[in-house]
C-alpha cells in the first residue's frame, strides 16, 4: 500500500522547513506494519549543506520516556519490579523524602505523608519537575534547575563526566518534592530517577539493560546514549527556530553526543534514527513483538493503551497540558482518553509521545498507524507539521 496523499505531506515538511521552523525534518508511516511512505525535507547541517536523510542522528529528548517505560514493563513481567512499590524499596535514600509547596527558596521541608511509588514516576506524580520557570516556584524546583545546572557543565565539552545515573537520582532524594506523591501531575525528571531504579531491579547498568533486552532483540543499531566517532557524520545539528545554530548542553545532555556519559538520563538521553525508533513502534504497534522477537506481552500493550489517571489526577493534567486536551498521561505516555476532545484526528487508545526537539511518536492499535516524525528544533514538543501531517494521514485513510 502507498499512501494516495503523498503530495500533501511532503508540502507540510517543505512549507515547515521555507519558514525556518526547522532546518530539516523527516516523517515515516506505516500501516498494519507496513512502510506505506517516507518523506524528507531541509538539512541536517546548514554550514555543511548536509541534507536531512533517512539515516540521520536525532537526539531524542523525551521520546526517550516510552523506552525507559517498555524496559520497566519488561522488568514488571519478570516480577522484578512492583509498579505499587514504594521507591525506596530499591533506592533507599528516598526514604527520608521532603515536600515543600510553598513559593520561593525560603520555604521550610517536612517529611512527606505517603512516599513516592514507581507508579509516581511512570505517571509524573511524583512531585519533581525541570526545574523553577519563576520565583515564586518552590524550594525543590529552584534546587533542582541548580542540579541540572550542574549536570549541564558536568557534560560539557571538556567537562569532568562523573556524575552517574545512581548519583542523580541521590541527588534529588536530597530535594524536596513540590507537592505531596500522588496528588498532583508535573511533567519533570521521575523518568531519570525511572532509569536508576531499572539498574538496581536489573542489576546492570541502564544502558546495558536497554542494549541486551529492547536495542539488540528489535536491531536497533543506531540507539544510544552517545554517537561513536565513526557515525558522528550523521548526527544532526540542533537549531532554534529561525534558523541560529544551538550548541549547549540542556537537561544534562551532551550536545556533540560524542562520549558515553556517566549519566544515562531515562527521561532525555537517547540518540536513534527515525527507522530504528520505528521498529520500536512498530514492537508495540504489534502488541509487543517485532520480526518474531517478542520484547512485551500483548496484555503489556494493552495495559499502555487502555492506563488513565485517575479523575482528580487528570484534572490537574488538563489544567497544566491544554495542548493535550482529550489525552491522559500514563507510563510515561499520552494516551488518547477522549478522542472527540482532542486536536487531531485519532482513536481511543492511541499513545506516543515527543521531544524537547521536535520528535513525535504515534502508535494506533485501532487504525494500525504508526507514525514517526524526527527533527532537531529547540523549544518544540508536539509541533504543528506534526499535527498537520497526522490530520492529513488519518483523513486519507
Amino acid at each position: 500500500m502507498i499512501f494516495k496523499n503523498s503530495d500533501k505531506l511532503q508540502f507540510v515538511l517543505d512549507d515547515f522547513v521555507a519558514k525556518k521552523e526547522a532546518a530539516g525534518l523527516n516523517l515515516l508511516v506505516c500501516k498494519d506494519g507496513k512502510e506505506i511512505g517516507y518523506w524528507e525535507s531541509g538539512l541536517a547541517d546548514v554550514a555543511a549543506g548536509k541534507p536531512y536523510s533517512r539515516d540521520t542522528i536525532v537526539r531524542l529528548y523525551s521520546m526517550t520516556k516510552p523506552v525507559t517505560a517498555a524496559a520497566a514493563m519488561v522488568l514488571m513481567e519478570e516480577g522484578r519490579l512492583d509498579f505499587a512499590e514504594e521507591v525506596f524499596r530499591y533506592l533507599p535514600e528516598f526514604g527520608g523524602l521532603k515536600v515543600c509547596s510553598e513559593p520561593g527558596r525560603k520555604g521550610t521541608p517536612r517529611p512527606v505523608s505517603r512516599h513516592i511509588l514507581i507508579s509516581d514516576l511512570l505517571n509524573m506524580t511524583s512531585g519533581y519537575t525541570y526545574g523553577a520557570w519563576s520565583e515564586d516556584c518552590p524550594l525543590g524546583e529552584h534546587l533542582t534547575s541548580d542540579l541540572i545546572a550542574e549536570l549541564n557543565k558536568d557534560q560539557a565539552e571538556n567537562g569532568p563526566n562523573k556524575i552517574t545515573t545512581r548519583e542523580v537520582a541521590r541527588r534529588l532524594s536530597e530535594i524536596p518534592v513540590s507537592f505531596e506523591p500522588g496528588t498532583d501531575y508535573n511533567y519533570g525528571l521521575s523518568a531519570d530517577i525511572l532509569g536508576a531504579v531499572i539498574e538496581v531491579a536489573s542489576g546492570m547498568k541502564f544502558s546495558d539493560f536497554l542494549k541486551k533486552r529492547i536495542f539488540e532483540p528489535l536491531g536497533m543499531k543506531d540507539t544510544a546514549f552517545y554517537v561513536p566517532q565513526d557515525k558522528q557524520n550523521r548526527l544532526a545539528k540542533v537549531y532554534r527556530a529561525g534558523g541560529e545554530l544551538f550548541t549547549y548542553c540542556n537537561l544534562g545532555i551532551q550536545d556533540k553526543m560524542n562520549h558515553e556519559p556517566a549519566f544515562e538520563s531515562g527521561g532525555a538521553g537517547l540518540c536513534s534514527t527515525i527507522d530504528d525508533y520505528m521498529k520500536f513502534a512498530l514492537m508495540l504497534a504489534n502488541g509487543g513483538i517485532y520480526e518474531g522477537r517478542r520484547i512485551l506481552s500483548e496484555n503489556t500493550v494493552r495495559y499502555l493503551s487502555e492506563a488513565r489517571l485517575t479523575p482528580a489526577l487528570q484534572t490537574r493534567f488538563d489544567m497544566k497540558m491544554p495542548h493535550l486536551a482529550g489525552y491522559t498521561y500514563c507510563n510515561l505516555l499520552r494516551v488518547a482518553a477522549n478522542p472527540g476532545n482532542c486536536n487531531v484526528i485519532t482513536n481511543k487508545g492511541e499513545f506516543g509521545w515527543d521531544g524537547w526537539l521536535g520528535p513525535y511518536v504515534s502508535v494506533d492499535r485501532e487504525s494500525g498507524i504508526t507514525i514517526v516524525m524526527t527533527m532537531q528544533r529547540c523549544d518544540s514538543g508536539t509541533t504543528s507539521a506534526a499535527r498537520k501531517v497526522r490530520n492529513i494521514i488519518y483523513s486519507a485513510l
